[in-house]
């Protein structure tokens, strides 16, 4: 019996039911409940400047602290490179993060407050009853130099 055509149609779907999951945390990226409902509830997120944030809570809160201040005008937009399954319910996500740091160029300026024009992101995504969502989040930054 020829298992590929059985295996290759819902790995399709899922792999399109990720891409809209990615999408979707690249456009809710400045609204925080819609973000937050992407992911699990014990999620983990290390963003692009090496800040780790453990559980939806406290990323919700980091979240809401970043959309109040300044940060809120470095937004990002997400290239998804390669989807590989671990599992059938388990993905591994490779893409790349898309800076535009559209702060007051004082800030933009400044080595501290300075954030990278691209990362590579990581993903890992799980199907929690048929639905996809986050549950790990790690962006390096690229080097330009």
């Amino acid at each position: 019996m020829d298992t590929t055509k059985q295996t290759a149609a819902p790995q399709a779907a899922d792999e399109a039911a990720i891409r809209q999951l990615i999408a979707e945390a690249e456009k809710h990226q400045n609204d925080t409940e819609p973000f937050i409902a992407l992911h699990t509830d014990n999620a983990i997120i290390v963003n692009i400047a090496g800040r780790r944030v453990l559980g939806k809570d406290a990323i919700h809160e980091a979240m809401k602290k970043a959309l109040e201040s300044p940060l809120a005008q470095v937004l990002t937009k997400i290239d998804i490179e390669d989807i590989r399954f671990a599992r059938p319910d388990v993905a591994i996500v490779s893409c790349i993060k898309h800076v535009s740091d559209e702060r007051d160029a004082s800030l933009r300026a400044d080595p501290a407050a300075s954030v990278p024009s691209a990362g590579s992101l990581t993903y890992v995504v799980v199907n929690e009853a048929g639905a996809w969502r986050i549950a790990s989040a790690q962006t390096t930054p690229i080097r330009t130099s």
